[in-house]
């Protein structure tokens, strides 16, 4: 069953997107995405010594400090934090800094639905930016399913209070980038095995749900992975770039 959606889209259709690199000049790293209206910025601190709570002496630590546009930190926002960074620790090469701390600032800006995905787009954005060693790049999707049984990719605010009974965050690997030290970028012959990365629920939904939403999140994570490769390449006059 497909459906109309209040903003025109089709069901399996992203957002605009839009990634800004450089944005902050005290961080070490910085970005900004938006998808639709929901827009994050992204700040990267380190790596730097670790504390003694932090500190291994075979990988470098990745903190995560979540900020949301108004009140303070609630529960939701712990969860975002602890999603955030085992994904981003998925994709950094730790043992390059060992007993060090990378911190990964997230300031939401406005959130108009898929949040969590759009900080992790931002932030993936940011640690390229800071020079931060990583075996891929990454994209995170979000995919809803309604009560009718219909699966929605990227929903917007409205369609997530309203019509939905179950979300899927699902992160992929980019995997033919490397993104190597000072922040070149290195895409090999042959893109290694599709895999996933992350993949978080939040309500019920069947088995059959679920694989729709992995379908739908795996073919637009494709288009998603260009436009990240192409904001983030160093030979661009500019550090902004956009698709519709």
């Amino acid at each position: 069953m497909e459906v109309d959606r209040p903003d025109g889209r089709s069901p399996s259709q992203l957002r605009p997107l839009a990634c800004s690199r450089g944005i902050l000049n005290r961080a070490h790293g910085s970005a900004s995405w938006t998808q639709g209206e929901t827009k994050i910025l992204a700040a990267v601190y380190g790596p730097k010594a670790g504390t003694r709570k932090t500190e291994n002496p075979e990988k470098a630590c990745i903190e995560v400090i979540w900020k949301p546009k108004t009140g303070q930190i609630g529960k939701l926002e712990r969860e975002s934090e602890m999603i955030l960074k085992k994904s981003l620790e998925s994709i950094c090469i730790r043992s390059m800094y060992p007993n060090t701390t990378t911190s990964v600032i997230i300031q939401v800006v406005h959130d108009d639905g898929a949040l969590l995905p759009c900080a992790i787009n931002a932030a993936c954005a940011a640690l390229v930016d800071a020079g931060i060693p990583l075996k891929h790049l990454a994209v995170a999707i979000c995919c809803s399913v309604a009560d009718g049984g219909y699966v929605l990719l990227d929903p917007n605010k409205l369609e997530e209070e309203v019509k939905m009974k179950a979300f899927a965050y699902l992160v992929f690997p980019n995997t033919c980038v490397s993104v190597l030290p000072g922040g070149s970028l290195q895409v090999d012959k042959e893109p290694m095995e599709h895999g996933i990365i992350t993949s978080v629920t939040h309500g019920a939904m069947s088995v059959d749900d679920y694989l729709h939403c992995l379908e739908r999140g795996r073919a637009a994570s494709a288009k998603m992975s260009e436009f990240l490769r192409k904001s983030l390449q160093p030979q661009l006059s500019g550090d902004s770039s956009k698709a519709g």
